[in-house]
This record gives structure tokens, C-alpha cells and sequence, in this order.
């Protein structure tokens, strides 16, 4: 609970007195008891975050092993598979579950995603009944181990390009699985070194002679625990984290599954090797197959943003412990008591809570589509960019917040028995899995470009070029309204542009219609720029590497825009009380914040004035002032183990 002293300042300001249990019910949402139950498990297998660093290479991957099949005998880990074969059915909890559990040590959280998220969610998606009764209720409870082999040592976010080829050998009614050169062998696949049975292997496919592209298949690479025949395993090594995972390389050399190996949800081969699919388009037939899988980052970008309240948690509860210089009075002063502190740490807390809402909306988002209540294309395009976005965001943050924390902590902050050296190493690769963080960016703003145009899953990156030039650019203007929102603007600005008060920049409609105003700005500037290259002759490949800056700028401004939304609508349906007034000071922490970090564009685009720059920033340090006495409530209520901590030196 917030400290009696100091609730009511002569401006009239009343502090909140914030019950942390309610405020953790918000955060939990209706998803409390598979949190809870994660949580439980956590605390329960607390000392693997000491096994990570006391035992070797070797006997720490047994022990995540153990951990995950046990976690997954209590149910935690297949809530989103049917309940038929003895999974949850509700794939909204199975992502809760799995943001919940970042709390932990993360070798076990990656070895869950692999498991049940990647290898069982191709199995669950891309498969038939036929896979489904031959492999989920063994997967379910972790009796089977597979992995998912889509990158290749050439190829990673290109998986277009992938090396691999399955051929159809109709007169064995077979496909011959074989790896073409180094670079086609499958790398870094998680489970692949030691522990997978079953591999879920991305190859060419090729019938009669014919490329008909990627498609998937289920492949054993080991028979006995040694690897089958034609199939070669090498060990990734020590990474520079995430060590209890069994990172390796697979290739295979002529290696022979049946015909109903073919994960054959979206295309068949016939025994006569007759290629059928109902997806005519080929373009498009590789980006639905692919959008099943979207769950990978939707759950990775959860477990960043989870990884940044567990850095946060103990750098907030180490600034209220450690006292540092003193000031008039005879005592040193307490971290968090100083401006540049609470300047480090609480604007972060803000952003966090912002980008937990934000997931809320894309895990809703993620249930109501594959549970079949939204089942329109343009639902899952929205839905396809909208976890591309938040995936890039939720991490970019993690690998923020843990590094500022950890410098906020000190020399403590560097110790291996304070969590931020495993945080650091095991957090780091979020940005690059699931999609490299850049590579997600651009396929945001190619949605934004098309406007998730029916056509978007046919066009490659030059047919997009074309589809934005052919665009009238007016059209584009007129769907982004710049001038009405440019009205809206300055309407909520009492005195117009020349308005330099601070009044007004609490309220959550100008917020909004600043981050709005800087995406649609973004967006005109972006068709304009390519249109332009176009009208010169220029090849269209060139075209659009020169924007690249552009339109990595105009996603991240659409998913703030995204978050910032997510968040004031949140605040805005809670019920009048003290839960909901702090909430709302972090709302505009974060939306005041957001909009100084990039107030040189503000100023540039005309719409900010120095005065109002400089507002901003005096409001941003009067809101941390406000958030400084919550803050240790604001953590707690995230409902971290105290287990998961660890951190003696910085939180007692």
C-alpha cells in the first residue's frame, strides 16, 4: 500500500492508495487460474534458476527436460490443444500460461515453446486428424519431443528460399527428404542436439519434376535416441545463453517418410503424385500456411514484455533499499528519491504496463480467430500484423529494460547470483526468433501500404512496390484523413498552434490524436516516397531499400499507436476507484513519454512548439514524481514469484 504521508499535495492532487491484490486481478484478467497455476509450478521448481549456473551443459538440458515434462503433467503447458486428446482447448490461456511462465528461468519457457508451441502447434495447425491421432496425445504430455526445422544455416527469414526438397516418389507412394549442401542443413532448431524424436521439417516440395514450394512434413530423426538413418545431427554448442535448450543442425541425405508424412491441412499429394490444394495462388497458399503459425509470436512477444517486469520488479524494490549521497539531512538519500531515477526506471513501468494491454488485445485477437469466432481473411491479416508489431516491440523492450536495470543496480546488478546475468544472455535472441525483429517491421507497413488488400499474400516485395505506385496517392491520403486529424489536433489544443500551456496534455484525446497524426503522416510520406521512384524509372527493388528507414518508422509508429489505444481503453472501462487512477497516470506517462521521445519529428511535422516540447517534458517529471511513491505497488502487483527474484543483494 501507498505511505500515508505525503497523499494529498496543495495542488489537490490525492495520491491512490493501490490494493495490489486488485490491481493484479486486472493484469491477470480472465485468465487468473492458469496464472496462478504458473506461478505455483514456478516457485515450486525455483532452484533451476541456481541449477542453470552449477551444473554443466550436459545435465542442465536433462534437468529443463524434467521440468518441462513435469510441468506439462499438471496441465499448465497444453491448454491450447483439443480437449480430445487431453490438451485445454482454449488457446488464449495457453498463451497466459506462457507469458507467465518468462517469469522463470527461460531454457524451460524456449523448451515449452518448441515443444508444445512450435512442434505441436504445426502438428495441430498445418496437420490433419490423421497427425493429430498419431501424435498430440504423446506431445501433450511430453512422452514425445519433436522440433521444428524451418531455418536453414542460408536461410532464415526467407523461408521462400529454403534449401531442403522433399520429392515424391510415386512408384514407393514416398517423399525423399535431402539436404542440399551446408547450407541447407537445418540450424539452430531447439530440441534437434539431444532430445527430439520427431522432426517438423520446411522443404521444397517437388512432384513430377515440379516445385509446387514449401509445404511441411513429419520426419523421425532419431530411432533409439541415435539419429535415424540418413539423417545427421551435430550440436549447436554453448550459445550465449539459453544453455539448457539443445540447439543443433539436422541433414538429411535421402531420407524416406510415407506420403502421409505431408502436413496436408492446406495440400495433398495424391498416391498417383497428384499435387491438390484448395489455395490455388502459390504466394498466397506459403503466407496461410505460415499464418498458423502466428502464435510463436504473439507468445514471444508476451514473454519479452514479462522478462521486462521481472528486470523491472528488482531494480524498482533496489531503488527503495539503497540510499546513495546525502542531502541536507544527515541520511543518504534513497535511489528512487532522485529525479534522473525515477526518470530511468518509471517511464519504463509505464511502457510495460502499456505493452501488457496491448498483448492482451493481440492474445484476444489470436483466441477469437483460431477458435473460429473471427474467421475472415481480413481478421487474420489484422491479426498476422498486429503480432509481427507487438512481437518486435515486446522485445526491443525487454532488451531495453534489462540493460538500464541492470546498470541501475550497479556492481550488484553484475553478479551471477542477481538474475540480470541470465535476463541479459537468455533474453537477448527474443528479437531475432519468431522473425527477426526488422524483418516483422517491414511486413507491418506492407499491410499498412496494401491496406491488408486481398491481393497482399500474392505479392512479393516488388509487386508490392507496384501495387503502392499504382495507387492513386490521393487514395491513400484520403484513407489516412492527415488534414481531419491535423483539425482534430489542433482543436484539442485551446489557442490553436500557438498554444503553449500546459493544460490539455493529460487529456487522452490529444494523446491519441498525436501518435494517430504521426502514423497517417508516416504512411502518405512512405506510398508518396516509392511512387515517386517509380515515376523516375527507377528499379523498384532500389525503390524501396532507400525508404527502408521510412518504413521501419512508420510500423513502429502504427504499433505505438496500437499500444498507446489499447491502453487508454483500458483505463477508460475500469470502474471509477484508486486502481484505476493510478492506471491512469501511467497512461500518460507512457503517451507523454512516447510523444517527447520523438518530439524532433513533433517539431519538424509542425506540431509541437518549443513551449509545448518543454510542457511535456515538465509534465513527464511531475508524473514521475506522482508514480514514485506507487512504484513498488505497480511491480507487485505483477504477480512475480518472490522466488523468481533471486536476488538477494538488491531485494533482500
Amino acid at each position: 500500500m501507498a505511505p500515508d504521508n505525503a497523499s494529498t499535495t496543495p495542488t489537490g492532487y490525492v495520491q491512490p492508495d493501490i490494493d495490489v491484490r486488485a490491481l493484479t486481478e486486472i493484469l491477470d484478467g480472465k485468465y487468473g487460474e492458469i496464472r496462478r497455476l504458473v506461478r505455483t509450478n514456478l516457485a515450486t521448481y525455483a532452484s533451476v534458476l541456481e541449477e542453470a549456473d552449477e551444473l554443466g551443459i550436459d545435465a542442465f538440458r536433462e534437468r529443463v527436460r524434467e521440468i518441462v515434462v513435469d510441468m506439462a503433467a499438471t496441465g499448465q503447458t497444453g491448454m491450447g490443444f483439443p480437449t480430445v486428446y487431453g490438451g485445454g482447448g482454449d488457446v488464449g490461456a495457453s498463451i497466459a500460461a506462457f507469458e507467465t511462465l518468462a517469469f522463470g528461468d527461460l531454457s524451460v519457457l524456449v523448451k515449452v515453446g518448441v515443444q508444445f508451441g512450435l512442434f505441436g502447434g504445426a502438428i495441430l495447425h498445418l496437420g490433419t486428424e490423421r497427425h493429430h491421432d498419431a501424435y498430440l496425445p504423446d506431445l501433450i504430455t511430453g512422452e514425445l519431443l519433436g522440433c521444428f526445422a524451418m531455418t536453414e544455416t542460408g536461410h532464415g527469414s526467407n523461408v521462400q528460399a529454403l534449401g531442403t526438397v522433399a520429392r515424391y516418389d510415386a512408384a514407393h507412394q514416398e517423399f525423399v527428404v535431402t539436404t542440399h549442401g551446408d547450407q541447407a542443413r537445418k540450424d539452430y532448431i531447439g530440441n534437434a542436439a539431444r532430445h527430439a524424436e520427431f522432426a517438423v521439417v520446411f522443404a521444397q516440395l517437388e512432384v513430377g519434376g515440379k516445385s509446387e514450394g514449401v509445404h511441411a512434413f513429419v520426419v523421425p530423426v532419431r530411432v533409439g535416441g541415435a539419429p535415424a538413418p540418413g539423417v545427421r545431427i551435430e550440436d549447436d554448442g554453448r550459445k550465449m545463453g539459453l544453455n539448457g535448450v539443445d540447439n543443433g543442425r539436422i541433414s538429411f541425405d535421402g531420407v524416406r517418410v510415407p506420403r502421409e508424412a505431408l502436413l496436408n491441412r492446406f495440400a495433398d499429394v495424391s498416391p498417383e503424385g497428384v499435387y491438390e490444394s484448395p489455395i490455388e495462388n502459390p504466394n498466397r497458399r506459403f503466407f496461410t500456411m505460415l499464418g498458423t503459425l502466428v502464435q510463436g509470436r504473439v507468445s514471444v512477444g508476451g514473454a519479452g514484455i514479462n522478462v521486462a517486469k521481472v528486470a523491472l520488479a528488482v531494480a524498482t524494490k533496489y531503488a527503495v533499499r539503497r540510499r546513495q549521497f546525502a542531502t541536507s539531512q544527515a541520511e543518504e538519500q534513497l535511489l528512487l528519491d532522485y529525479g534522473l531515477h525515477q526518470r530511468r526506471l518509471l517511464p519504463l513501468i509505464a511502457r510495460t504496463y502499456a505493452l501488457h494491454f496491448a498483448q492482451d488485445v493481440v492474445r484476444s485477437q489470436l483466441h477469437d480467430v483460431f477458435s473460429g469466432v473471427e474467421d475472415d481473411e481480413r481478421a487474420r491479416r489484422g491479426l498476422e500484423s498486429r503480432a509481427a508489431g507487438l512481437k518486435a516491440l515486446g522485445t526491443w523492450h525487454a532488451t531495453r529494460v534489462v540493460q538500464e536495470c541492470r546498470e541501475a543496480c550497479g556492481g550488484a546488478g553484475y553478479l551471477a547470483v542477481n538474475r540480470f546475468a541470465a535476463l541479459k544472455a537468455d533474453s537477448d535472441v527474443f528479437t531475432t526468433f519468431e522473425g527477426d525483429n526488422h524483418v516483422l517491421l517491414q511486413l507491418v507497413a506492407k499491410g499498412l501500404l496494401t491496406d491488408h488488400a486481398s491481393e497482399f499474400e500474392d505479392l512479393d516485395q516488388l509487386g508490392m512496390v507496384r501495387y503502392v505506385t499504382n495507387l492513386a496517392v490521393e487514395t491513400v491520403i484520403e484513407r489516412a484523413s492527415v488534414h481531419k486529424l491535423l483539425e482534430r489536433v489542433r482543436d484539442l489544443l485551446p489557442g490553436g498552434d500557438e498554444w503553449d500551456r500546459e493544460a490539455g496534455l493529460l487529456d487522452s484525446e490529444y494523446q491519441l490524436a498525436m501518435v494517430r497524426f504521426r502514423e497517417e503522416h508516416m504512411l502518405v510520406g512512405v506510398a508518396r516516397r516509392i511512387k515517386r521512384g517509380i515515376d523516375q524509372k527507377r528499379d523498384p527493388g532500389a525503390v524501396f531499400s532507400q525508404v527502408q528507414d521510412h518504413v521501419i518508422a512508420l510500423a513502429r509508429a502504427h504499433v505505438e499507436r496500437l499500444v498507446t489505444e489499447a491502453f487508454v481503453e483500458k483505463v477508460r472501462a475500469l470502474p471509477e476507484g484508486d486502481e484505476k487512477e493510478a492506471l491512469a497516470l501511467l497512461c500518460d506517462l507512457f503517451a507523454l513519454s512516447t510523444i517527447e521521445a520523438d518530439r524532433a519529428w513533433f517539431m519538424e511535422h509542425g506540431r509541437l512548439t518549443v513551449q509545448r516540447s518543454k510542457a511535456i517534458s515538465r509534465e513527464v517529471n511531475d508524473l514521475c514524481r506522482k508514480v514514485r511513491p506507487l512504484a513498488v505497488d505497480l511491480v507487485d502487483a505483477w504477480g512475480i514469484p518472490s522466488e523468481m527474484l533471486r536476488a538477494p543483494d538488491l531485494v533482500g
